[in-house]
């Protein structure tokens, strides 16, 4: 594995990937589904993968949190998880991730199954062969809480803001209001869980919820990075689109 960061329990990653040639790897809402599934059910020691066909036969492609969270709660006993989810979006090329390792090995035990189980699904649905990924994953350790609390700002909504505003990043925010409404009502993100709005079963903040007093004040802390331009801290591990 060609990766110079070491993982160790207890700290904390940006993990991202997109796919190869930079190809789409999410081209309908039922495939972001089926890779939310699989981060929630993949992260344990051993894989169910009965449990994502059962779910997919149950609800037939109608899905919310609410349903994935019964349908846990109803099938699955409790095991000890190998990473905390932090937060995650999901682009149409690429995604983000940030985790945090639980158990030793845990974060390649993982993302190297969500990896080959999402390629699986990808390839029989689309009836294509080959690698889905542009190689392994990258990941940068956080080591900061500055760094985490600007992180969360780019995962959780200029991603999301540059499919309305594609040079958000380079260029800052033209309109911050169109581009905090996008990213509120974007349900690819975790930007809602941070704003207290939904609660995903998927998602544990761990420490990243001692970094804001309150929602609003997760929420005007988003506002001055937009309108700073203060992303340019965190540009040396951002994906390119």
């Amino acid at each position: 594995m060609n990766r110079k960061v070491k993982f160790a329990p207890n700290y904390i990653y940006h993990v991202y990937n997109r796919g190869v040639e930079k190809r789409d790897i999410f081209l309908v809402d039922a495939d972001r589904w089926r890779f939310l599934q699989a981060l929630l059910l993949f992260n344990r020691e051993k894989s169910p993968f009965n449990l994502l066909w059962k779910l997919e036969r149950e609800h037939q492609g109608k899905m919310n949190f609410r349903i994935l969270k019964e349908f846990l709660e109803r099938n699955s006993k409790q095991k000890a998880p190998l990473v905390r989810i932090m937060a995650d979006c999901l682009m149409p090329n690429h995604y983000h991730l940030i985790l945090e390792e639980l158990q030793e090995g845990g974060i390649t035990k993982f993302m190297h199954k969500l990896g080959t189980g999402y390629t699986m699904y990808f390839n029989k649905k689309y009836d294509r062969v080959g690698g889905l990924f542009q190689g392994t994953f990258k990941a940068v350790q956080v080591d900061t809480d500055e760094y985490l609390q600007n992180l969360l700002v780019y995962v959780n909504v200029i991603n999301p803001g540059q499919l309305i505003e594609p040079n958000l990043k380079e260029e800052g925010v033209k309109d911050l209001e169109k581009v905090m409404q996008f990213a509120r009502a974007y349900p690819w993100s975790t930007h809602q869980e941070y704003l207290g709005e939904r609660d995903s079963p998927i998602i544990d903040k761990g420490v990243a919820s001692t970094l804001f007093n309150t929602a609003n004040e997760y929420e005007d802390f988003v506002h001055m990075v937009l309108l700073t331009n203060k992303v340019d801290t965190i540009n040396h591990l951002l994906i390119e689109k």
